[in-house]
């Protein structure tokens, strides 16, 4: 359900680009993420902080699009975005007690996260940092080299597959660091 949360407004944006043109797809994803950010928030009662800064960011640059008629401010939002993330799981290398990336996976719940020692968290939150600075230029790559709708295509349907990759590949290794009696389920959770 959450997944269809976030990708619902995608393809909508998606489809209105096809039939409309950049300007409305703008509008109606500019309406549609408020809407799935709050369809979240009812389901979880807790904010979803990338899907809100994401929507964030979205409205300031599809704002500047709208009123300057140039759909570059629209192009840079997810480099905008990746890159902001990629300084902030940067930053939380040096300050507080736990990167960034050992957070998002705790977020879960039923992760031994205590398992990995700190230095490979903070090698792992530094391949995050790549991760999202490399997605940022590769967005950027793709709308200033190809035509717009190969780009809107590749923001729908690319750079989510290269993040849901990059995420298998996370949960991969993750696994090859939990001792297997960690990770089975207890008899209390089969009753």
């Amino acid at each position: 359900m959450q997944f269809l949360i976030e990708f619902f407004p995608l393809i909508l944006f998606l489809v209105a680009y096809l039939n409309k043109g950049i300007y409305f797809a703008l509008v109606v994803l500019m309406v549609t993420m408020p809407i799935g950010l709050l369809l979240k928030y009812l389901k979880t009662k807790t904010w979803d902080k990338m899907y809100l800064w994401s929507t964030i960011f979205l409205l300031v640059m599809g704002a500047a699009t709208l009123y300057f008629r140039d759909p570059a401010f629209l192009y840079w939002k997810p480099t905008a975005f990746y890159w902001a993330l990629a300084g902030a799981f940067l930053i939380s290398n040096f300050f507080g007690d736990k990167p960034f990336v050992r957070r998002f996976f705790e977020l879960t719940g039923d992760l031994p996260t205590d398992q990995i020692e700190a230095r490979q968290w903070s090698a792992l939150n530094l391949v995050w940092v790549l991760f999202f600075a490399g997605s940022g230029v590769l967005n950027i790559w793709v709308a200033y080299t190809f035509e717009e709708e190969v780009w809107v295509k590749f923001k729908v349907f690319g750079l989510l597959a290269i993040t849901f990759v990059f995420m298998l590949a996370q949960g991969a290794w993750l696994m090859t660091k939990f001792k297997e009696e960690d990770l089975a389920p207890s008899n209390e959770d089969q009753s």
